[in-house]
This record gives structure tokens, C-alpha cells and sequence, in this order.
């Protein structure tokens, strides 16, 4: 189980990701220019890690050989076996894949992925690889059918697959959608969308956030019965703190500094501090009536910024 400092961190990760590819994408559609975006997902991506070519990356980053030594035991000749009910299969050897759980699978499958490049802007965390064409004027044609061709041509040469089902384009900005055709692989094409969840944050076209917020607030509501039982069953104000911090406000922070500052965000986020107040008043009785920033005062608890 991750630590909650681990826990913390794996999100301030996530976040400085979504900023830098948010920045790059406004910085073009600040400028009147469009983006295509295709969100890639690798098949199964650590149950197909080529051992030996990750043996070769790592030896290309002057690994020691010792240390070397020592990994392989943990990779190679790993058995695995399928239990239902009393029943066991027999013991099958692994041919690839990473252990789950544990941080040498995400660091391995980093070292796979290092060499990705497709000519274009490239975003990867983990197993999220973001390719991004940067289109700055309307009559610039779109390269990004040779980025995915690239792409392709890397995943056959590190034994990797690319899964079309789940990868997804998204067209930003003024350009022409019906202008461009869709991308393909051998498998079928890809589909184009709307909106897509990126690391837990859900994004549109239009960058608007309405549903992102909509999304967070839906899924807060849902723990939000239980606050209530609780209350009614006459759990003390501090305890429903306890399970309010750290079961619902953490749904509700995530990714708050992607919001920016903008005019057009005034009203969801004065919405969103609305529905957090509310929620407050369900631990607190005398805090109706209160602003959202006098109840934080009153209650001491520090605000998103404070912490």
C-alpha cells in the first residue's frame, strides 16, 4: 500500500505533466492556432515489456553490470498460476511483463519509453504518452499522420502494441474538423473525440473545465449520502471532519491549478466553493449563513491555498 506522502506525490507528478501540456497547447491557441491531440494507449503496457530490449536500454544508460545481475532474477523466469475457487491451474512461465505493485515496474517501463519520438511535441508519464501537433496558421496541413507512423514504426521495433481502441484523437482550436481525415492504423481507425480523462482530469475541446467540474462534483455527491448517515447517526462534528478530508475533499482538489485564473472560470469555481460550503454546513451547524471563507476561519481549517 502507498504511503499518503507517496500517494501525494504520484498527484504533484500528475499535475506538473497536465500543466506543461495545458501550456503548450494554450500557447498555441493563444495565437490563433489549432492542436491535434492523440491520446495513445499501449495494449496491456506492462504485461509486454521485451525483457531483453529493456536489458539493452538500461545497458545504454551505463547501468553497472552488477546491478544488472542483480535485476534479472526479478524479471526472468517468473511463474504465475490462475486460482477459481479450489481449483489451480498449472504454473506458467513468463515470457515479459513487469510485477505489479512495486516501483521498479513504472521505472522499467519509463526506460522502455525514453527513446519515443515522433517528430512532433511529446508528453509521456508512466504508461500516458501525449502526442501533440502544433498547428500555428489555418492553411498549415496536418503532419500528424507521419507522427503516427512514427509512432508505429517505434512500438514494432521495441515489440510493443499499440491499442487502437482505446487510442483517441482530440481537435482543438479553429481548425476545420471535416478538413481532416481520420487517423488509422492496421487494426481499424482511430476514434476522434470530444472530451477524454487524462491522468484523473477530464478534458474537452474547448478547454472550459464544465466537465471536469461536473464530472468531480457528480462523484463527491455519491460519498456524500454517507456524510449524512453519518451525521444522523450522531458521529461528533470533529469525526465527520475526519471522513470529509479524507474521503471527499480530496475529489474535489484534485488538479486545481490546471483551472488558471481566467474571467470565464469566475462562475463554475464560485459554484464549485459553493458546493464545498454546503458541505460544511452538513459537519457544522452554526455555519449557515457563513461565506465559504469565514467558515474555513470559524471551523479552522486551513483553504487549498493555505496547505
Amino acid at each position: 500500500m502507498r504511503t499518503s506522502s507517496a500517494v501525494v506525490q504520484a498527484d504533484l507528478l500528475a499535475m506538473h505533466a497536465l500543466i506543461a501540456i495545458q501550456h503548450k497547447w494554450l500557447d498555441t491557441l493563444d495565437s490563433k492556432g489549432s492542436v491535434r491531440a492523440l491520446f495513445v494507449d499501449f495494449g496491456i503496457a506492462f504485461d509486454i515489456v521485451n525483457h531483453n530490449i529493456l536489458f539493452t536500454k538500461l545497458e545504454n544508460f551505463n547501468v553497472s553490470h552488477c546491478l544488472l545481475k542483480w535485476f534479472a532474477p526479478y524479471l526472468f523466469c517468473r511463474c504465475q498460476c490462475v486460482r477459481v475457487g479450489s481449483c489451480i491451474s498449472s504454473w506458467k512461465t513468463l515470457r515479459g511483463s513487469m510485477p505489479q505493485g512495486s516501483k521498479l515496474g513504472p521505472l522499467s517501463f519509463i526506460v522502455m519509453i525514453d527513446d519515443l519520438k515522433a517528430n512532433c511535441e511529446v508528453h509521456k508519464f508512466v504508461d500516458d504518452t501525449i502526442l501533440s501537433e502544433l498547428i500555428t496558421t489555418p492553411n498549415t496541413p496536418s503532419n500528424m499522420t507521419d507522427y503516427l507512423n512514427s509512432l508505429l514504426i517505434w512500438t514494432i521495433d521495441n515489440d510493443m502494441e499499440l491499442n487502437t481502441s482505446k487510442t483517441k484523437e482530440m481537435l482543438l482550436g479553429r481548425i476545420d474538423s471535416t478538413s481532416i481525415p481520420l487517423l488509422s492504423t492496421a487494426a481499424g481507425p482511430i476514434q476522434r473525440v470530444t472530451n477524454f480523462k487524462l491522468l484523473g482530469l477530464h478534458l474537452d475541446a474547448s478547454l472550459s473545465w464544465t466537465t471536469y467540474i461536473n464530472t468531480i462534483i457528480s462523484k463527491a455527491s455519491k460519498r456524500l449520502y454517507f456524510l449524512k448517515q453519518l451525521k444522523r447517526a450522531g458521529v461528533p462534528p470533529h469525526q465527520l471532519l475526519h471522513f470529509y478530508t479524507a474521503a471527499i475533499r480530496p475529489i474535489l482538489e484534485y488538479m486545481p491549478p490546471q483551472f488558471g485564473t481566467t474571467p470565464s472560470l469566475a462562475c463554475k469555481l464560485s459554484s464549485w466553493n459553493q458546493y464545498k460550503r454546503e458541505q460544511y454546513i452538513i459537519i457544522f451547524t452554526f455555519a449557515r449563513g457563513m461565506s465559504y471563507p469565514n467558515l474555513l476561519f470559524v471551523a479552522n481549517i486551513n483553504s487549498l491555498k493555505d496547505r
